[in-house]
């Protein structure tokens, strides 16, 4: 570099100081830290909003729960309910009794059989009738749509008399309709002699209670498949079996997966249709878990048996649970 150039360039030119505001001090440098400390305050008034739901969830669940526990490990009879004396405690004895009994294990395999009967039907027939919802007119689905609802809240007592009387062997539609086609030897059928036969009837009810939630659910879920897709794939020489499965199933998955998780739950605690269906008495070959804790809690007065039972129909279903609430959290990324 020359002189010239040196000369040219000169020394370099100070930048004056930025004014400072009058009356700003040094503290001020902590107002940032002041909002954040009060938006954070700000975000915790939600959880105070729901905390007395949360009391009221934790006293009503939460002290049963622990009682079932407690009594799950005595031995609690006739004498020390009435009594109020404190039961001994046995252990794990209640737990090792039912485990080695053949009788559980029997009416576990009954629970589950029944249980994947209905929430197979249930799902099957609710998404035929969703997708069907698709293709009427305006008026007929919601002439559908009432009828649903209608039967939805329906209480169970009135539903499970209507299929009783259905089911009746002297007066009962069902034999009357069989006997038109098979023959007379169908008037006085029982229905309950056989097991199966008779499950077959309760299964009806059961599955004739949960198709309108299934159906309106589904439906909803199926309103959010965009039609451009499905006419695109159609356009493009897709089945309509194609269009399902690579379109519409996709988009309805999630919702079907959380839905057909709540059908295990509760097929799985049927308790009223078997118990009303039976006369407020179930045979013992009708006995589901639910109906198995009962038998063994207030019929057999072993309290603290029916109660083991109850927990460990808890932890089966608690891994059912679990996934519910992780296709619950997985549906909200996907959407």
């Amino acid at each position: 570099m020359s002189a010239a150039d040196t000369k040219a360039a000169g020394p370099p030119v100070p930048v004056p100081p930025v004014p400072q505001a009058i009356g700003k001090s040094s503290h001020d440098d902590d107002a940032p830290r002041v909002q954040k400390r009060k938006r954070k305050k700000g975000e915790l008034l939600p959880y105070f909003l729901i905390l007395p739901a949360i009391v009221a969830i934790a006293a009503v669940y939460l002290y049963p729960l622990g009682k079932t526990v407690v009594m799950s490990f005595q031995d609690m009879g006739r004498r020390e309910l009435w009594s109020g004396e404190p039961a001994p405690w046995v252990g794990f004895e209640q737990f090792t009794n039912i485990l080695g009994d053949s009788e559980f294990w029997w009416v576990t395999f009954r629970t589950i059989v029944f249980m994947a009967i209905c929430v197979v039907l249930t799902m099957g027939i609710g998404l035929l009738v969703a997708l069907l919802m698709r293709k009427l007119s305006t008026w007929v689905r919601l002439v559908l749509t009432a009828c649903l609802i209608a039967a939805w809240s329906m209480p169970l007592m009135v539903a499970a008399s209507i299929f009783r009387f259905m089911a009746d062997s002297d007066y009962g539609l069902i034999n009357t309709l069989i006997a038109k086609v098979a023959g007379e030897d169908w008037l006085g059928h029982n229905w309950y002699l056989n097991p199966i036969q008779g499950f077959g009837i309760i299964t009806l009810l059961v599955v004739w209670g949960a198709i309108p939630f299934v159906v309106v659910t589904l439906y909803a879920a199926l309103t959010q498949v965009p039609q451009e897709l499905e006419e695109a794939a159609a356009l493009d020489g897709a089945s309509a079996y194609g269009v399902y499965r690579f379109v519409t199933w996709p988009v309805i998955k999630p919702v079907f997966t959380m839905v057909a998780t709540l059908s295990v739950i509760w097929d799985f605690n049927v308790f009223g249709q078997i118990w009303l269906l039976r006369g407020n008495k179930p045979e013992p070959e009708y006995e589901t878990l639910g109906l198995y804790s009962y038998s063994k809690a207030f019929e057999s007065t072993s309290f603290s048996q029916g109660t083991a039972i109850a927990l460990i129909t808890v932890l089966l279903l608690s891994g059912v649970a679990v996934y519910y609430l992780r296709q619950l959290m997985k549906t909200g990324e996907v959407e």
